[in-house]
């Protein structure tokens, strides 16, 4: 991923952790240790097009019929057999409505974790009290405390573009920064990521998609952490609870995004 200048990354879950297996497994012990991986991508996967399905959803409206963002997602849900039932729940999700038909409402949740690290996690729920109750047992649990924490980070608009080809990179970023962005990136999957302020988000997105011909295909508003707030992990039992707790909390439907302030 090629950026163009220093402010910090937009996304806050950028490592992995993995350990190895102690010797002396017996071969039960191993199947159900291949079984648990296969099981956590399965997951993973499935997280991931449930969010896709989301912000396709909220950025476009709900019919895949006149969504072609929608409809390709949908089509990719199906042919990983995606369960209908979760597809048309991820719609509802984008359109703030919650599986039961009910409205969802945003709660934010800020906490201060081990080394340092400050977190904003925000949900979409059907039930404030129920989703509070469990965010704020996770993290205690972590070792952490709800405390504020958004002023180590910046509210930024974030805007993902498919690339063009016949596009330079110099061209793309003198377009993006007459209509107003704040920084610019190419990610490895040939897309472009505009940040700007979170109230010219889809004037920037307009603009940008006018004078260059680029295609939106996201638009949302995200947490950024300040540079100068950024924490390094030094200490690696930290960094495995870090982990253990972030795979908690995305595990809970009602999580839309985890934001961390950590290099």
């Amino acid at each position: 991923m090629r950026r163009w200048n220093t402010s910090p990354a937009f996304k806050c879950r950028n490592f992995s952790y993995a350990t190895a297996l102690r010797s002396g497994h017996n071969r039960w012990s191993k199947i159900k240790h291949d079984k648990a991986k296969v099981d956590a991508s399965a997951t993973k996967q499935r997280s991931i097009i449930s969010e896709e399905l989301r912000q396709a959803s909220k950025a476009f409206g709900p019919e895949p019929e006149f969504n072609p963002r929608l409809a390709a997602v949908v089509a990719a849900a199906k042919k990983q057999g995606f369960p209908k039932l979760s597809i048309e729940n991820a719609i509802k999700r984008g359109q703030g409505i919650s599986p039961s038909g009910k409205a969802l409402e945003s709660v934010t949740i800020e906490a201060m974790l081990l080394s340092s690290i400050a977190a904003i996690i925000e949900c979409q729920t059907d039930s404030r009290l129920r989703t509070l109750a469990d965010m704020r047992y996770l993290v205690k649990e972590a070792g952490g405390t709800v405390t504020p924490t958004s002023h180590l980070f910046d509210k930024r608009g974030k805007i993902v573009f498919k690339s063009l080809r016949r596009m330079s990179d110099q061209d793309i970023f003198d377009q993006a920064i007459e209509a107003g962005a704040l920084d610019i990136l190419t990610t490895e999957e040939e897309k472009i990521e505009v940040l700007t302020e979170p109230g010219q988000t889809t004037a920037v997105a307009n603009l940008l998609s006018e004078s260059s011909g680029l295609t939106v295909e996201t638009s949302d508003i995200i947490w950024v952490p300040k540079e100068e707030m950024m924490v390094e992990i030094r200490d690696g039992e930290h960094f495995s609870q870090l982990n253990e707790f972030l795979d908690q909390v995305e595990n809970d439907p009602s999580v839309q995004d985890v934001y961390l302030n950590t290099t």
